[in-house]
């Protein structure tokens, strides 16, 4: 296998190379005529400039304000109404006393002396109430799919 070029592989050879293709698709007939059979309208070129003109001669920018017929998509009252966030669930017993354990936990941790304890009581008693509180929440987390979905339920994380 030979890696030097040969000397005709240059910029020359890439035009004859793509004349000669262009001179084959010319044979087949491709390109002679426009899509949908029309024919390119050289007059299209000369024609004058769609929209007004300056006095400079140059056309001016069309805005959205240069079309008085057409009405704009967007009105002021035409804004996206999201619809009504569905209902909080109902809690059950078990949720309602990790929460009450938590709220137990940080009473006894701001006023130990409600409850006879001094704070080096207190403290720990407190954490180990809050920590409790935490847990059970935790444990109640559902791993499962929700009861009422079906055998198509999409991805599941």
């Amino acid at each position: 296998m030979n890696s030097r070029r040969d000397p005709a592989d240059g910029p020359e050879d890439v035009d004859a190379t793509f004349a000669e293709i262009v001179a084959g698709l010319e044979r087949d007939g491709v390109g002679r005529t426009w899509p949908d059979g029309e024919e390119p309208d050289d007059e299209a070129d000369e024609a004058e400039p769609a929209g007004p003109i300056r006095p400079e001669g140059k056309p001016a920018v069309a805005t959205v304000d240069d079309d008085p017929d057409e009405e704009p998509d967007d009105g002021p009252d035409d804004h996206f109404v999201p619809p009504d966030p569905p209902p909080l669930p109902v809690l059950r017993a078990g949720t309602i006393a990790a929460l009450l354990l938590i709220l137990l936990g940080v009473v006894l941790l701001l006023f130990p002396g409600l409850f006879g304890l001094g704070s080096s009581v207190g403290t720990p008693l407190a954490l180990v109430v809050l920590c409790s509180g935490a847990g059970w929440l935790v444990l109640r987390i559902r791993n499962g799919p929700p009861p009422d979905s079906g055998w198509d339920d999409g991805a599941v994380l």
